[in-house]
């Protein structure tokens, strides 16, 4: 049986808790030992593929699809999750299966199809011990997979009532399992009041309280915080919660988000883990330390800045496009380039807004709303020649926009946009027709495609074959492809049923679009082949305008 790290959250929302529990997973890596990843949301949504971004940020898209089957002959297709899955796969590296984000959607629909069913042999169904038993069950699923450590994030925070079946659960865990088995961390939010030059603990102390009446003691606190948590505030937390000064961490704010388990191992949280865990490194750690050293400061240390225009529609909040984000910090901080990355609305879009900045990248998104401004960022790069990076919708819109600027198909569109259209450059896929449902139907996950040679994205990947992650249910017709291929427009990548999965402009410095989402597979120890690309040309045509 592996060790599990219980990871909650309290205070408020938005601390970055999934950042705390891949670095915690980071620092046991360093060590040689191998862990995996389990995000419980407390939402009723099955998956996280119907939720708008805007109101609950990116969602991620897995390798693997998961076929979900709660009960025999009922099977959902789940590969959309929560975004904090998209860190977890940043900072260790390892592909997470779509079964490790478990949602109380899944779990109160298992418990009630059981029912109906008749598993439960004529009891009464009640939170407990059906729904807990569910949730451990879906946990301990994961443990079979053989891995050192299970770290287990309880999403929203702690009094939330939708998050209170999950709590009992881990206090059953860790009533059941060895005492040294099991370990609870709290994540707490420290404000600064700038008035009284103070931080002040009380909201922690109060989140620790709620904890406690949920019948759950933490073994460590992560304390959240503008600034490092000062040697005062840290014994009062420490004081209050029953622990050791050495078992409050401070989690200042990082201008690299990378650096995050660096501070964490400055402070001998990688140790107290495993001395918590009864656990032995496997490897001396300082090796994997300074290696990660390396990567963090290649995202402090950068020869020219970019502007990068991220034209869209769900531009409100940052976590909405967090993985575009990080892909193009990758790929900046591996050819010496800082990234300035600017949201810009799309339904407000003015014809100069863009003209001044190094390149534009368009980015995912459905629906109508506000993809005329959209389109037109795309003309503008076509005209004006800045470096242009489509991404799924993105290039799709890019596709339409080629239609209309060169080839003088004025009303060319999306059926998605105008069912009307007469020259549907962008059409539903076969298998989308009669497709009904909008949860878990489109074409999802990672699937083989085909890079053709001599092409610019050939030259990003230098490989033929590459695996890259989907979500779409519209996708660039063939037909028309073959008559923009007259004025430069090239098919670049086909998947293995031969549909378009990208193209470029051939007489553009830098004009691509993917149906694909790359970002998703991006790393800081290994950027996206079409990210680094994009940024290397942003890079030239920067450079060349200073000289002239």
């Amino acid at each position: 049986m592996p060790k599990f790290i219980f990871i909650t959250g309290g205070v408020l929302s938005g601390l970055g808790k999934g950042t705390v529990a891949a670095s915690i997973a980071k620092l046991l890596q360093f060590r040689g030992l191998s862990v995996s990843m389990i995000k419980c949301d407390p939402y009723l949504n099955v998956d996280a593929g119907t939720m708008n971004p805007i109101e609950h940020g990116e969602n991620f898209v897995c390798e693997e699809v998961w076929h979900f089957a709660p009960v025999p002959n009922v099977v959902f297709r789940i590969a959309e999750v929560d975004q904090d899955f998209g860190t977890y796969e940043r900072f260790t590296g390892e592909i997470v299966h779509p079964s490790h984000n478990i949602t109380s959607g899944q779990i109160y629909l298992t418990v009630i199809l059981k029912e109906r069913y008749g598993e439960y042999l004529g009891k009464t169904v009640q939170i407990i011990p059906h729904v807990t038993n569910e949730i451990k069950r879906r946990i301990l699923l994961v443990a079979e997979e053989g891995k050192d450590v299970i770290i287990v994030e309880i999403g929203g925070t702690v009094g939330d009532i939708e998050g209170m079946p999950f709590l009992e659960a881990v206090r059953q865990l860790r009533h059941e399992l060895p005492p040294n088995d099991t370990l609870l961390i709290h994540v707490t939010y420290v404000p600064y009041l700038k008035i009284i030059g103070q931080q002040k603990t009380k909201p922690t102390q109060h989140s620790v309280q709620r904890l406690l009446q949920a019948g759950l003691l933490p073994d460590i606190i992560v304390a959240r915080s503008e600034a490092p948590l000062s040697n005062e505030a840290r014994a009062k937390i420490a004081l209050f919660s029953g622990l050791k000064t050495n078992a409050v961490i401070s989690a200042p704010d990082c201008d690299v988000v990378y650096e995050l388990p660096l501070l964490f191992e400055k402070q001998g949280l990688g140790d107290l883990l495993l001395e918590k865990l009864n656990l032995k490194p496997r490897i001396n750690p300082q090796k994997n330390i300074e290696e990660w050293r390396i990567i963090v400061n290649k995202f402090k240390h950068f020869d020219t800045q970019v502007n990068i225009a991220m034209v869209g529609k769900y531009t409100r909040i940052r976590d909405s496009y967090i993985s575009i984000i990080e892909a193009l910090k990758h790929a900046g901080a591996h050819e010496g380039v800082g990234i300035n990355a600017i949201f810009i609305d799309a339904e407000e879009l003015d014809q100069t807004q863009l003209e001044n900045f190094d390149g534009i990248l368009l980015t995912p998104g459905f629906g109508k709303r506000a993809t005329e401004g959209m389109i037109l960022a795309a003309r503008i790069a076509l005209i004006k020649r800045i470096p242009f990076l489509g991404i799924c919708f993105g290039a799709q819109l890019g596709a339409i926009a080629f239609a209309r600027e060169v080839m003088g198909w004025a009303k060319a569109n999306s059926t998605e946009i105008d069912p009307n259209t007469p020259y549907p450059v962008v059409d539903l896929l076969p298998s989308q027709k009669d497709v009904k449902a909008k949860g878990g139907t489109m074409r999802l996950g990672g699937m083989k495609i085909r890079i053709l040679k001599g092409t610019k994205l050939w030259l990003a990947y230098n490989r033929e074959y590459v695996v890259e992650r989907f979500r779409h249910r519209y996708h660039i017709i063939k037909k028309y492809a073959e008559k923009m291929r007259e004025k430069g427009f090239i098919v670049n990548a086909v998947d293995l049923e031969n549909n378009i999965a990208g193209f470029e402009i051939e007489w553009h410095p830098f004009f691509i679009g993917v149906q694909f989402h790359p970002e998703f597979k991006s790393r800081p120890f290994a950027p996206s082949p079409p990210y680094r690309a994009f940024i290397r040309a942003v890079r030239k045509r920067k450079e060349e305008s200073k000289k002239t």
